[in-house]
């Protein structure tokens, strides 16, 4: 598991959830877009892209990184939070330059069109 490091000009944070704690991870999505410059995606009760659950996006730039990414490890309350660089290149993107908060989850590479 690779701790997320402050590389790349932008990020993208997934917070995971199911069923059972998407309160939590509500909670979590909007704290972020209260108090951080992110940009707070769709809260998802679907499978989306890559994302063997169902997912919440949080965009962000390297200058918030700081901020950001202690703050969800201290809060995340057991949900796993994958993040990763966005430098144009999903598939590097999500492999490469992936980083978790949290037990790491298999990523859905197909959907890249990923053997």
């Amino acid at each position: 598991m690779t701790y997320p490091k402050n590389i790349h000009q932008a990020y993208h944070a997934h917070v995971y959830y199911d069923e059972h704690n998407q309160d939590i991870a509500r909670g979590i999505v909007e704290h972020c877009g209260n108090h951080f410059q992110v940009n707070v995606g769709r809260f998802h009760l679907k499978l989306v892209g890559p994302h063997p659950k169902w997912s919440c996006q949080l965009a962000f730039n390297q200058s918030e990184f700081d901020q950001i990414i202690p703050w969800l490890e201290e809060h995340r309350q057991g949900l796993t939070v994958f993040v990763h660089g966005v430098t144009g290149d999903d598939i590097v993107d999500h492999t490469d330059y992936a980083y978790w908060l949290g037990e790491p989850v298999e990523l859905n590479l197909q959907f890249f069109g990923v053997q």
